[in-house]
């Protein structure tokens, strides 16, 4: 799904006018009837709803939406935020179409001394500003959205929480911001609504589709992707009667260390899991009894040093290599890794400490071979690339980074993010807070190979390694719930994550 700047929305929106063609008020109509649905399938019909609507076409949905509920018979108060002296146009219809309706209780309010309280047990629905937004909310219209934040009401945000800025850095945002428990968005998600330091104003978001016109949305062109069921659909590839185990490659895994061998074995069995033919783990020597009592169906490759990777094994029956997962950063372990660097021929998956160690020798990037995959932490990121500011500033830091090195980097997080060589970027729809557990990333490492060794490209294998990666991490919390899922659970479930995608 692709994730529009605003001014691209504001162009779909004229697109879809003039070739549907739909008028600009029946178009709110239709968005209308989308909140509608949601309120009515969502909220308790007998709490009161405050529709609080302001003079735009954010204004102009509130108002369409107070008639629908008034005709729904809800309990409603509609409010007016007088910051100018006039409307939109298509507010100003749904504006006059509401007042001939004598049920609905309207209050204008005009500075601050008109400003409401709301009790606790009630519901806001904030229309004053939306997306379009490019100002901070300062004067009464602050202290307006100061008074909704300290209510206890449930907040529903209409396309954007009113003073959010949604293509740039809220950071800086000196003004007022709604903190909404809920915001609809409409036909696509908001770029600012990806990013952790926003989640405060954003809360539970979902996309309500409005049928903005097709023609413009497929050949509009954009950077930022929300990865979706649909997406990842296209790339699973089907397996036929007469395949075997070395059609599905073989991949090298070099992991573990003393006291770590965990890694080893959590990133050994997803990458069998996720369907390679044969993985082979390269792990120092006394973990031998580990990995094959473990995962007794990979193979096993042992180091020389008991205790450490220092060495890397004949890399020429592997079609695909992952690193990093308790290797350590010992000396003989970095110069392990430099030799691969120097000798893979193909592209590498890095993650963990093969990560940090070359955080610390930084000149050894620009030798690494092109398409291969990064999968750090923030503060592996961090370490990687140098500090940021916000977000924002680390998503172009890690844009940058992929486009200078032509590698793919999976940024973790809970909208773990894809950038590419090509400068786009993918944002995963999957995950939950459960997943922030020791082990996970050693199994989003062992995804990666398992798919790789499947001849997948780089790109098709990150985004379907993070989407399936969250799936599966999905599935398990809906047993486990956030505090007892463990890796292991991710594992486990990848089967069910890759049904759902067949």
């Amino acid at each position: 799904m692709k994730i529009l700047p605003i001014e691209k929305i504001r162009e779909a929106d004229a697109y879809t006018i003039k070739h549907e063609p739909i008028a600009d008020i029946d178009l709110m109509e239709r968005a209308a009837i989308e909140l509608f649905e949601w309120i009515e399938a969502k909220t308790d019909p007998l709490k009161k709803i405050n529709i609080i609507c302001g003079l735009g076409n954010n204004g102009g949905d509130g108002f369409a939406l107070a008639r629908l509920l008034n005709e729904a018979e809800y309990n409603i108060a509609l409010y007016i935020v007088w910051y100018a002296d006039k409307m939109s146009p298509s507010c100003k219809t749904n504006y006059e179409r509401l007042k001939k309706i004598k049920s609905v209780q309207i209050t204008d309010i005009k500075g601050e001394d008109q400003v409401s309280s709301f009790n606790d047990n009630e519901v806001i629905i904030d229309a004053i500003f939306g997306s379009g937004l490019t100002r901070p909310i300062t004067g009464f219209l602050g202290r307006m959205v100061d008074q909704i934040n300290e209510s206890k009401a449930v907040v529903i945000a209409i396309d954007a929480p009113s003073g959010f800025f949604c293509d740039v850095s809220n950071v800086s945002n000196d003004g007022s911001i709604i903190h909404a428990d809920y915001t609809l968005t409409f036909q696509f998600p908001k770029f600012g609504f990806l990013f952790p330091e926003n989640d405060q104003y954003v809360g539970h978001w979902e996309v309500l589709h409005i049928g903005l016109h097709p023609d413009y949305i497929n050949k509009v062109a954009v950077n930022d992707y929300f990865l979706t069921v649909k997406d990842c659909k296209r790339i699973l590839k089907s397996r036929n009667k007469f395949d075997h185990k070395g059609k599905f490659g073989h991949g090298l895994l070099i992991a573990g260390g003393y006291g770590k061998m965990g890694a080893a074995v959590l990133a050994s069995k997803a990458g069998l899991k996720a369907g390679a033919g044969l993985i082979t783990t390269h792990i120092p020597a006394k973990g031998n009894d580990i990995i094959q009592t473990a995962v007794p169906v990979a193979m096993v490759s042992i180091d020389e040093n008991e205790k450490k990777i220092s060495k890397i094994p004949d890399l020429m029956p592997y079609n695909a290599i992952a690193v990093g997962p308790g290797i350590g950063q010992e000396e003989e372990t970095q110069n392990a890794l430099k030799l691969l660097i120097q000798n893979a021929g193909l592209p590498i998956i890095f993650d963990a400490d093969a990560i940090n160690i070359l955080a610390e020798n930084k000149t050894w990037i620009s030798f690494i071979p092109k398409q291969s995959i990064f999968t750090p932490h923030p503060k592996e990121f961090e370490r990687l690339v140098g500090p940021s500011s916000d977000n924002f500033e680390q998503n172009q830091l890690q844009k940058k980074f992929s486009i200078k090195y032509q590698v793919y980097v999976i940024l973790k997080g809970a909208h773990t993010v894809i950038s590419c060589p090509d400068g786009k970027c993918y944002f995963n729809s999957t995950g939950n807070p459960g997943m922030a557990t020791a082990g996970s990333g050693d199994v989003l490492t062992g995804i990666l190979l398992g798919l790789k060794a499947q001849s997948y490209s780089s790109l098709e294998t990150c985004l379907l390694g993070a989407f399936l990666h969250g799936l599966a991490g999905d599935v398990a919390f809906e047993k486990w719930g956030p505090e007892a899922l463990t890796a292991g659970n991710i594992t486990h479930n990848l089967n069910k994550a890759f049904k759902t995608l067949r």
